[in-house]
């Protein structure tokens, strides 16, 4: 019975094995085509987005109508919320506020950010783990474990629906394994009627555009000493905060996956050492040489605070 058991085992161990080899090989490529598919389909997403916030229930419908990519995003409970993607301006109409439109390529609000990164060009950082295949919506996904090399980050697990490569479910993990958010769906379709639905966005009247005030290109007399593998500075700029009423040095880096700031003003009466974290976002502020460093963005607290002491400020001014 034993030698039974053990042939078994052994068979189990190697179909296992047969199954999940090759897809350690094709984890980048399919994160890839799910780039691809969620902006290049018609389709239709009915999800959740659960964080220690709350719980949203949200609509999001995308088509590509001659070329140009059309978008909207509802929220489905209480006040009307509704974003909607033309080309490359975005519209918000918010309840108690004007309706206005800015530059984008994507709705920030709908999809994760994940979903419009460059995985060939993190791959260099981060590891793309393939974890086996699981039912999310009443689809097979393919599961894939996304996590930094340097363990400075937070991860991320992804359900891609076998057929569509659209993402089903996102989990955002911090470094414990908890989980921080989470992306669901509950339904969704993907056929030539959303992008019926969606033709009318084509002559709808937009409200203006707003204006985005210039920042002040600058050179600064400091930088973070150091930084997590991949990541790179982005902008730097120079901007007067009416509510602070002083002027506050930024530099804004990011890695292609998440992102943070690093930001300098004199110090006040005001100033002190404190942390604040809401889900995925850290604010870490430090005081020295008379000058206030606040690290904002998508970071782990350990990482945040490690930024903020590494920043050589120079001499007190």
């Amino acid at each position: 019975m034993k030698q039974i058991w053990y042939a078994v085992s052994l068979m189990a161990g190697s179909l296992i094995y047969s199954s999940v080899a090759p897809a350690e090989t094709t984890s980048g490529a399919l994160l890839q085509q799910m780039e691809q598919a969620s902006q290049s389909l018609n389709y239709e997403l009915a999800y959740i987005n659960v964080s220690r916030l709350g719980i949203e229930s949200l609509r999001y419908r995308h088509a590509v109508l001659n070329e140009k990519v059309y978008a909207q995003l509802l929220q489905m409970d209480g006040p009307r919320r509704e974003i909607i993607q033309r080309g490359k301006e975005v519209s918000y109409f918010e309840p108690g506020l004007e309706p206005f439109t800015l530059a984008g390529d994507h709705i920030v609000d709908a999809l994760p950010s994940l979903v419009y990164a460059d995985f060939q060009q993190i791959s260099a950082d981060y590891d793309f783990v393939p974890v086996g295949r699981a039912r999310i919506a009443d689809q097979m996904c393919e599961v894939i474990r996304i996590v930094a090399r340097d363990g400075t980050r937070y991860s991320y697990i992804v359900w891609l629906d076998s057929d569509t490569r659209l993402p089903l479910r996102i989990d955002l993990l911090d470094r414990d394994g908890d989980t921080l958010e989470q992306f669901r769906v509950v339904s969704f379709a993907v056929d030539e009627g959303v992008r019926n639905m969606m033709q009318g966005l084509e002559k709808a009247e937009l409200p203006p555009s707003l204006s985005v005030p210039v920042s002040e290109n600058a050179t600064f007399d400091w930088r973070p000493g150091w930084l997590p593998a991949g990541m790179k500075e982005i902008t730097q700029s120079r901007r007067q905060i009416p509510s602070l009423n002083k002027p506050v040095e930024s530099r804004l880096y990011s890695d292609g996956l998440f992102s943070f700031s690093v930001n300098v003003s004199a110090a006040d009466k005001n100033s002190a050492a404190q942390l604040l974290r809401t889900g995925r976002r850290t604010v870490q502020t430090e005081v020295r040489n008379n000058r206030e460093i606040t690290v904002v963005g998508e970071l782990p607290p350990s990482t945040a605070k490690r930024i903020a002491e590494s920043v050589n400020t120079g001499a007190a001014r």
